[in-house]
């Protein structure tokens, strides 16, 4: 099936950037974040920017500086509220989406909205770039056999090599990708935090006291999807270890496992402990909880470049990451964060350790603030600057920033 917009002959209204991913806000994850705040700030800097992305059911945009342009979608079994579908066989964005002519296109994923934006980038003529953002075979390989999982990696591996730029969002990506297949030109290309700013001390005891925090009570925190490959088991099962420690545990998020949780944080008799918080998208909620927190906890084996982490850390709160995961290369055990062993014995003895002195704690959140957060506008800033170079080796109009 092929984007045929050459069918229409009205006059193409000129457009500097399209981003494209399966996902964006109100259903949010690390890369739909990303998408979000390339927008924003691309709105602010240049101008002319479109999100295109799966229609998600009462999502509303009229509000946003930038315009969205959805299509057709339906629910991802076993994954709400993720939906997924195909831009071509939506004749009402096909009509939107004919009427523009982009100057660059930038794929942060590689299925159907990447598709979409690699086919517009050869009608058009113009560059594509494309983030490798997740571990998808690890998402495949729970619920695909082995023969299945490598024929879809095959077509992933596919895309990045039609892709005029490959970027990653941080070094340790690059052997990730690398193991999948690919062996093209690899950029790494950092990723930001809107939650960047001059935090009153005063925001930090509000934001505790808005959650009901006990001045004893050590907080605990984990944001993300409740899955079972981010390593949530390893968190509750340390936890379950340490009954005569006065901590508060937030899960925030959804996930397909998250009533499985649930049930486990029951089963270990947590339940005046740990809370579970559910799906947040109001940024200033989760800011709070990031505020509220001692420690972040994100042992995960599954994650690339985790946003979270960056954004607790611009809260000075620094993550507990798992030794030797893909995701933890960003730290330095004990200066800007902490790494733990896959096994809840380690993970328990490190916990009471830092709980009992939470100063040291506060240490390395401070630090973590200062050398693994980045502006959102910094970073996009050196996106447009990228996309340029590669605009300029290509003979074609640059993007003018405002």
């Amino acid at each position: 099936m092929d984007l045929n917009l050459n069918k229409f002959t009205i006059k193409k209204e000129e457009a500097n950037v399209g981003l494209f991913n399966d996902c964006f806000p109100p259903v949010m994850d690390g890369v739909a974040v990303c998408v979000e705040n390339y927008a924003r700030w691309m709105q602010k800097m240049a101008g002319e920017v479109k999100v295109i992305t799966p229609h998600v059911p009462d999502a509303d945009y009229s509000n946003l500086d930038y315009q969205v342009l959805d299509y057709l979608s339906v629910p991802v079994p076993k994954r709400h509220p993720y939906v997924t579908g195909i831009a071509e066989i939506d004749p009402r964005f096909l009509s939107k989406i004919s009427k523009m002519r982009f100057k660059i296109v930038h794929a942060h994923c590689p299925f159907a909205s990447g598709m979409a934006a690699q086919r517009i980038a050869k009608l058009q003529g113009i560059p594509c770039v494309a983030t490798f953002h997740s571990k998808y075979r690890d998402d495949f390989a729970r619920v695909l056999p082995k023969p299945v999982v490598d024929g879809i990696i095959k077509y992933i591996i596919e895309f990045y090599e039609n892709a005029d730029l490959v970027w990653v969002p941080q070094e340790s990506v690059i052997e990730v990708i690398r193991e999948y297949g690919y062996k093209g030109t690899v950029e790494v290309m950092d990723n930001g935090s809107d939650l960047v700013a001059d935090y009153p001390e005063k925001y930090f005891v509000d934001a505790r006291q808005a959650l009901g925090i006990k001045p004893e009570e050590f907080v605990l925190l984990f944001v993300g999807q409740h899955i079972w490959e981010k390593n949530p088991r390893l968190i509750i099962e340390a936890l379950a270890r340490m009954g005569d420690v006065p901590f508060k545990m937030f899960f925030v998020g959804t996930g397909y496992a998250a009533e499985e949780m649930k049930q486990l944080v029951t089963e270990k008799g947590l339940d005046d402990k740990v809370t579970f918080v559910g799906m947040l998208t109001d940024r200033a909620a989760i800011t709070r909880y990031y505020a509220a927190a001692d420690l972040f906890l994100f042992p995960s084996l599954y994650d690339n470049a985790p946003l979270v982490v960056r954004e607790a850390a611009a809260l000075h709160t620094p993550a507990v990451m798992a030794e030797g995961s893909t995701a933890s290369t960003i730290l330095t055990d004990g200066e800007n964060g902490f790494l733990v062993k896959n096994d809840p014995a380690d993970m328990e003895a490190l916990l009471r350790k830092l709980i009992a002195d939470p100063e040291r704690v506060r240490r390395v959140g401070v630090q973590a603030s200062k050398s693994i957060v980045r502006s959102w506008e910094d970073c996009v800033g050196e996106a447009l600057d990228r996309y340029n170079v590669l605009l300029k080796i290509r003979n074609l109009p640059t993007i003018d920033k405002k």
